[in-house]
């Protein structure tokens, strides 16, 4: 008699998604040697074996405007995952945040029969609460990031288990700034600034300019400062070149962990980098800027004052947060020297981003497969 194998779909959405992916993939794997697994991945995912149905790219759109006019191909992208489910009948669907596409494709997939895991949840406390109870028609399981969710989506009718955040459990406690700067061939000594505009297309057009011009403004004020910027794409690190020209600064390639260990201060788009960051222990100014129309739109919909992560979970003002107008050069220039002109204040946000990293270490990517693997075997 064959045994059929474990299947498995997987869909990422972007490069954050794709990491989460694949770190599951290869937690999976461990755990169930005849794995398959396919779906919408990145290189992360293609490395730990995945047959790509779709490039994460695919999905590469930000902003409400933007969204509504990539529609009809971001409807046809999913039928075309959705096809490709009703016809192999995997063990369980694994969609991995971006709940605008994945909530309408787990909706028909659990309606089928097949089970559906969401990884990362919906910013429902923030904004649109309303997917929250839309999540427990479309998902068997929710899997958390943070601890605080649980009880948010679980009195929401949606079955809900914090794994905690991979990011915590790749990056070490106490980071090695010398140890990073040595890697990247950049010298040990000196104050270092790091610009990560984002890993995004739409996000590189609209943070790139301004966040250099900030490095600029700093570098004309103090001529000993060194700057260092990552991008997620080779692409995107050629654009990035020839905005910085004429800059003492050094441009690196999906190495964001070093690049951020390094720094003694970063200038970040808003998202999973400002997580990144903050278990790096590495004081930051976010920075970010939609479509007007976006903007407008998303403003009268969020329910909370903070954006990024370390703000949320800290639940006050830890870091600076510069959105749309007011994210000019200066005033990012402004908050970096801000925070090399305080050694007190770095040192409280030290303290803080070590016990966040503590709590978020967990082994997400094990307690995600175990999960999974029991929901499927029950």
């Amino acid at each position: 008699m064959t045994v059929r194998p474990l299947r498995i779909v997987v869909i990422a959405g972007e490069v954050s998604g794709d990491r989460l992916g694949g770190a599951l993939i290869r937690a999976l794997r461990t755990r169930r040697a005849d794995l398959v697994v396919s779906g919408m991945a990145g290189p992360d995912m293609l490395e730990a074996g995945c047959e790509r149905l779709a490039h994460i790219d695919e999905l590469s759109v930000m902003g409400i405007s933007e969204v509504l006019r990539s529609f009809p191909r971001l409807r046809a992208l999913r039928s075309r995952l959705v096809e490709h489910c009703l016809q192999i009948r995997p063990d369980a669907v694994v969609a991995i945040d971006v709940p605008d596409f994945n909530l309408g494709l787990e909706l028909r997939l659990k309606r089928a029969g097949i089970r559906t895991v969401h990884w990362v949840c919906p910013q429902a406390w923030a904004w649109r609460s309303g997917r929250a109870r839309k999540m427990s028609n479309a998902v068997d399981l929710l899997l958390a990031l943070f601890p605080f969710e649980v009880e948010f989506f679980a009195q929401c009718g949606v079955r809900t288990e914090f794994v905690g955040h991979p990011l915590a459990d790749s990056l070490p406690l106490h980071p090695d700034r010398l140890g990073a700067r040595r890697a990247l061939e950049l010298a040990p000594e000196g104050t270092l600034i790091a610009l990560m505009p984002g890993s995004r297309s739409q996000e590189i057009g609209r943070l790139l300019e301004p966040f250099v011009a900030a490095a600029r403004i700093l570098a004309s004020g103090r001529s000993a400062l060194r700057f260092v910027l990552c991008t997620a794409r080779e692409d995107h690190a050629s654009r990035a070149r020839a905005a910085c020209a004429g800059l003492p600064i050094d441009v690196f390639t999906g190495r964001s962990h070093q690049v951020l260990s390094a720094a003694d201060v970063a200038i970040v788009a808003s998202g999973t980098v400002t997580l990144e960051a903050m278990l790096c222990a590495t004081p930051m100014v976010v920075g970010y800027r939609l479509a007007p129309l976006s903007y407008l739109i998303i403003r009268r919909l969020v329910r909370i004052p903070r954006i990024a992560l370390p703000n949320i979970l800290s639940g006050r003002p830890l870091v600076p947060e510069l959105i749309q107008a007011d994210m000019t050069p200066q005033a990012l220039a402004t908050a970096v020297l801000d925070w090399l002109g305080d050694p007190v204040r770095r040192a409280e946000y030290d303290a803080t981003c070590r016990e966040w990293h503590t709590l978020l270490r967990c082994d997400a990517a094990g307690r995600a497969a175990d999960v999974i693997l029991k929901m499927i075997e029950a």
